[in-house]
C-alpha cells in the first residue's frame, strides 16, 4: 500500500493532528535516525519453547498480517541499511530486521522486529519507534514520560492497540502461541495488576484469542 500524503482525503485527520505534512512524509524514512528514537511501542508475541522453525513461521505470518514492506538490517558500519531475506537466520545474524508499514490512519512509519530467547522461551516482538509515531500523531508527544502519558494517552493508544491485537489474532490463526502483550517496551506482564492494565493483553480461549485492553 502506498503512503498517503497530506492534502488527500484519507490523510486529513493525520495532518490535522501532526500539523506538519513534511513530518508525516518522512516517518517512513529508514535512514532518518530521528525515526528510531524514543523507545519502542510493541506487539510482543510469547511463542513458547525455543524453536527456530516456529519463529520463522511466526515472523513470516507477522510480516504478512501487518503488511510490512521490505526486510532490512543495519549495516555493520552503521551507514544505512541493506536488504536481507526475511527469516529466523536474519534475526540470529543481525538481531533486528526492519521495514515500513501503514498505520490504520494511512500514515506510513518505520518498524522492526527482534527475537528474545530467554530461559528456553521465545518471544518475537514487532515494534513501532516512538520517534516515527510522534511525527504522524502529535498526541503521542513525550509518551510515556510526559504529563499526557496516563489515561489521556488511551485516545491514541486504544485504536493502535486494537489494530496490533488484530495482527496478533491473524498470526495466531496460522501459528498458535501462548499470549501477546501490547504497549511501550513490554516486559512480560510487568505493569499489569488486576483491572489496572498498563499493557493490552491477548490470551487464548476456546473461542479464539481474548483481548483485554489497556486501562491506564
Amino acid at each position: 500500500m502506498a503512503a498517503t500524503r497530506c492534502g488527500t482525503d484519507n490523510q486529513g485527520d493525520v495532518c490535522g493532528r501532526i500539523g506538519d505534512g513534511d513530518a508525516v512524509r518522512i516517518a517512513d524514512d529508514m535512514n532518518d535516525d530521528e525515526n528510531w528514537t524514543g523507545g519502542f511501542y510493541e506487539l510482543c508475541l510469547v511463542l513458547g519453547a525455543s524453536d527456530d522453525a516456529t519463529v520463522g513461521r511466526v515472523l513470516s505470518c507477522l510480516w504478512r498480517a501487518a503488511d510490512v514492506q521490505g526486510c532490512h538490517r543495519l549495516r555493520g558500519d552503521g551507514t544505512g541499511f541493506a536488504a536481507v531475506d526475511l527469516g529466523v537466520v536474519a534475526l540470529h545474524e543481525h538481531g533486528h530486521v526492519r521495514g515500513t508499514l501503514t498505520l490504520p490512519s494511512g500514515a506510513r512509519v518505520v518498524c522492526g522486529a527482534f527475537l528474545s530467547r530467554y530461559e528456553g522461551t521465545d518471544t518475537l516482538e514487532l515494534y513501532l519507534p516512538l520517534g516515527a509515531l510522534t511525527r504522524v500523531d502529535r498526541r503521542v508527544g513525550g509518551y510515556p514520560f510526559d504529563e499526557s502519558s496516563g489515561v489521556e494517552s488511551l485516545t491514541w493508544r486504544s485504536p493502535l492497540d486494537r489494530w496490533l491485537a488484530d495482527i496478533a489474532i491473524a498470526v495466531h490463526g496460522e501459528v498458535p502461541f501462548h499470549r501477546a502483550l501490547i504497549g511501550f517496551e513490554v516486559y512480560e506482564d510487568h505493569g499489569n495488576n488486576g483491572d489496572q492494565r498498563y499493557h493490552a493483553i491477548l490470551t487464548p480461549s476456546p473461542d479464539g484469542m481474548k483481548y483485554y485492553p489497556a486501562s491506564t
